[in-house]
């Protein structure tokens, strides 16, 4: 179960770094130029593979929830649970398909703008998301079983 616990926890961790990277560095790439942008865009090549981890910290929570369930701190995980699962419904509904529009940013289609709010507002939610859903996965680990 420690084993469990702490797969849950690194991997939880490890897929809100690159949301929280996205969700602070909006601000500055918001309003940058056609060009600016796409070039700036080029940062995040690779990244893809963050969502190895994300999957991972889906199964680890799922099986986290499995094994933790009956007991009080069920519900923390399972709200973990629920968010990371919503962080992967947002990427396929609205980053992934702006990725694809753009071709990952290498192309610059007539309707630029409105996938560059659609990208980063996605990654933005998805931090918050991801946040409440880390915390979660903590308060599930401090909270005292009944006796």
């Amino acid at each position: 179960m420690r084993t469990l616990k702490f797969l849950a926890i690194v991997l939880t961790a490890l897929a809100l770094v690159p949301l929280g990277a996205h969700l602070f560095a909006l601000p500055n790439k918001v309003n940058l130029t056609e060009s600016n942008y796409f070039v700036v865009q080029n940062i995040y090549r690779g990244w893809a593979l963050f969502g190895i981890v994300l999957f991972g910290a889906l199964f680890a929570n799922l099986a986290l929830a499995w094994a933790m369930h009956g007991q009080r701190a069920f519900v923390f995980v399972l709200i973990c649970l629920c968010c990371v699962v919503a962080n992967l419904v947002i990427f396929f509904a609205f980053t992934f398909p702006a990725n694809e529009a753009t071709n990952n940013w290498t192309e610059v289609p007539a309707d630029w703008q409105q996938l560059r709010w659609q990208w980063e507002v996605s990654h933005a939610v998805n931090a918050v998301i991801a946040f409440v859903g880390f915390c979660a996965l903590v308060l599930s680990m401090v909270v005292e079983e009944k006796p």
